[in-house]
C-alpha cells in the first residue's frame, strides 16, 4: 500500500494579527456619562424656567387678584386666614395703594401756581369815557391787572423792570390818524416821552367808510411810578364795535 506525503503548513511567527472592529457597545458607553450630564442640566434649566413661571403667577394673581382694594374692606376669608398669611396680604395691599396713588398723582395736573411777574392788559367798553387825545380803558371787561395799577387812562408801573408794552387799534379811515405810546415819568426834564408810534394817511374825500388797524409794540426798562398811556390824533375816529379790537398791554419779561 502506498503512502501519500503529508502536507507540511509553515507558520510565520512575526506576522501581526489582522485588528478587530471596535465593539458598538463599547462605543455607547464611552459617550454614556456626556449625554448623561447633558440631559440633567437641560432637566434642571426647564425645572427651573417652570418654577419661575409659577411663581410669576402666583405673584401677579397675589397682587392682582387677592389684595383688596384702598377703597375695599377685608373679606371673610382674609378673616380666617393664617397669621402668616395675613401680614403677606396686608403687605400686598399697602403696596398696591402705594402704586395706586403715586399713578393717581402723576395724571393729577398741578395746581396752577399764581404770577409771579406784573402783567397788565385792557381793553375798549361801554363804560370807557376817552380824554382829549388820550385813549381810556374798560374796568368792566375782561381786564387783567396784576402788579401793575390802572390811574388816570394809564398803567402806573409798580416793579421795575423790563416790559412788552402793546396797543392795538381800530380806527376809521379818513384823513390823517397818528397812534402811539407815551410814557410820563418823573426820570425825564419833560415828563413825557414817545416810546412808539404810527401814522396813517388816507383820502379824506373817500366817500366809502373803511376801517384801519395799527399795531403797535416794544420793549421798556419801566421804573417805579412810570406811567404808560396811548394817545390818538383823534378819538372820534376809533371804531367802538368790538370790545378787543381796541387792547392795551403789558407784562414783565
Amino acid at each position: 500500500m502506498r503512502q501519500l506525503p503529508s502536507s507540511v503548513y509553515v507558520l510565520e511567527s512575526h506576522a501581526a494579527a489582522p485588528p478587530l472592529p471596535p465593539r458598538a457597545g463599547r462605543a455607547r458607553c464611552s459617550g454614556g456619562p456626556a449625554q448623561a450630564l447633558l440631559l440633567a442640566l437641560l432637566s434642571v434649566a426647564l425645572i427651573g424656567l417652570v418654577l419661575e413661571g409659577l411663581l410669576i403667577f402666583y405673584l401677579h394673581s397675589s397682587h392682582f387678584g387677592q389684595t383688596p382694594s384702598p377703597s375695599f374692606s377685608k373679606s371673610s376669608a382674609e378673616q380666617n386666614a393664617s397669621p402668616q398669611t395675613s401680614k403677606r396680604l396686608n403687605s400686598l395691599s399697602k403696596t398696591f395703594t402705594h402704586l395706586m396713588e403715586k399713578n393717581a398723582s402723576s395724571h393729577t395736573p398741578a395746581p396752577r401756581m399764581p404770577l409771579s411777574k406784573p402783567v397788565a392788559r385792557l381793553m375798549d367798553g361801554a363804560d370807557v369815557v376817552h380824554g382829549k387825545g388820550v385813549m381810556g380803558w374798560s374796568l368792566v371787561s375782561d381786564r387783567i391787572l396784576r402788579g401793575v395799577d390802572y390811574k388816570d387812562r394809564s398803567l402806573v408801573i409798580r416793579r421795575e423792570g423790563f416790559y412788552f408794552v402793546y396797543s392795538k387799534v381800530s380806527f376809521y379811515e379818513r384823513g390823517v390818524f397818528h397812534h402811539a405810546v407815551m410814557m410820563r415819568t418823573r426820570r425825564h426834564p419833560g415828563g413825557t416821552v414817545l416810546l412808539l408810534q404810527s401814522r396813517k394817511y388816507s383820502s379824506a374825500d373817500d366817500k366809502n367808510k373803511r376801517n384801519g388797524d395799527t399795531f403797535l409794540a416794544g420793549v421798556f426798562h419801566l421804573h417805579k411810578d412810570d406811567a404808560v398811556f396811548v394817545k390818538v390824533s383823534d378819538t372820534s375816529k376809533i371804531v367802538r364795535v368790538i370790545a378787543n379790537e381796541n387792547v392795551f398791554g403789558a407784562f414783565m419779561i
